[in-house]
């Protein structure tokens, strides 16, 4: 799995729902959302 930071729990969590994109420069990253409290996280490299 990946871990991202939560600002809103302020702790690293497992992200749920784990989607890759790509930034406009071309730089992997993935979005997807805390399991505890239910914010968006993003954390910038490849799953």
């Amino acid at each position: 799995m990946v871990e991202a930071y939560c600002v809103k729990c302020r702790a690293k969590r497992e992200v749920k729902d784990p989607k890759e994109t790509k930034l406009k420069n071309g730089r992997p990253a993935v979005k997807g959302t805390c399991p505890k409290c239910g914010t968006n996280v993003f954390r910038i490299g490849k799953m």
